[in-house]
């Protein structure tokens, strides 16, 4: 029996380029570090925090820079940002989104090695070199900062629906995901811009980045790292933000992965049409009606389905490593 055909990567192609030397550009950029650090009202915690991935970055044997992306903040923050010496600052008119602020960052870095962070001190900055001794030693695209050390201050509101979206991206990746939307790692920018089209503009950019990449069969790592209380106010609203995200990893998994989904629903109605079927016969006296004969049509039918939909998203632009 013949094998069948490989499975081709569901990323697209990349953007179309800018002129030539655009920020825009897909291609590569020297190797170097540029850490970028979106901003939204957190003028309170940002000096701080910048002062401490300068110091670091200046440590590093990388050429290394900092941006700062102020995504249309109401109080001082991109001044505050400015009084650190060697930060690049750019702004938005007006708020657009954790995932806008990091693409605007990504398209306008100088170096091919991306790393993100926040901007209310709740992550490690001494991790950064730490992520790209880790990408040196495996040649990963992606080593995310897992928020699973010793010390991890998570507010027990948001826990519950953390775990539950863990599970489902687990399923989604096929894999364990120590930290699905951890907001420091270290990523190839070359990478990224072929997954600008997929990438949202909101909270949901880390979630999508780290599912696109293990669905498509690259190589993500993980270093583990505490996690502190934020400086501020947080912008993440619970039930809305987790109803989001679990809608965002379904609609991803239909994207990379759609047989899992569809004949996930299949073998759960035909689980059902079994199950009537031996209550009809055992317990009702009584041969299977048309409610078994339902189920199981419609288990065939969600299976047809999701054999086309495996067909397409395997006919979708390929991604080769040797090609970012």
């Amino acid at each position: 029996m013949p094998e069948p055909p490989p499975r081709k990567s569901s990323i697209p192609p990349p953007p179309p380029a800018r002129a030539a030397g655009g920020a825009g550009c897909a291609g590569r950029r020297p190797l170097g570090v540029s850490v970028i650090v979106p901003a939204y009202n957190e003028e309170r915690g940002i000096g701080a925090v910048l002062a401490d991935l300068r110091r670091v970055l200046d440590g590093l044997d990388l050429p290394a820079e900092l941006l700062v992306v102020d995504d249309g903040s109401t109080d001082g923050t991109a001044a505050e940002a400015r009084r650190t010496e060697g930060v690049r600052v750019l702004e938005h008119r007006a708020n657009r989104g954790y995932g806008a602020a990091l693409k605007t960052g990504i398209r306008e870095a100088r170096y091919e090695l991306i790393a993100i962070t926040d901007a209310d001190g709740t992550y490690p900055c001494e991790a950064i070199p730490q992520l790209v001794e880790r990408w040196r030693a495996t040649d990963c695209a992606m080593a995310v900062a897992s928020r699973t050390g010793r010390h991890v201050e998570i507010p027990l509101i948001r826990r519950p629906a953390k775990w539950v979206i863990g599970r489902m991206a687990n399923m989604v990746a096929g894999e364990p995901i120590p930290d699905i939307n951890s907001g420091l790692r270290l990523f190839r920018r070359s990478v990224a811009m072929r997954l600008f089209p997929l990438l949202p503009d909101g909270f949901s950019f880390t979630t999508t980045i780290t599912l696109a990449l293990l669905t498509n069969g690259f190589r993500v790592e993980y270093l583990p790292i505490d996690y502190r209380a934020r400086v501020g106010r947080s912008k993440i609203r619970p039930i809305r933000d987790t109803l989001g995200f679990m809608q965002l990893i379904l609609r991803i998994a239909l994207y990379f992965a759609p047989l899992k989904i569809f004949l996930g629903l299949a073998g759960l109605l035909l689980l059902l049409a079994v199950a009537w079927a031996l209550v009809s016969r055992f317990a009702l006296g009584q041969l299977a009606d048309v409610s078994t004969v339902v189920l199981a049509e419609g288990a065939l039918q969600i299976a047809i389905v999701g054999l086309l939909a495996e067909l397409v998203n395997r006919r979708l632009p390929n991604l080769h490593r040797d090609e970012d």
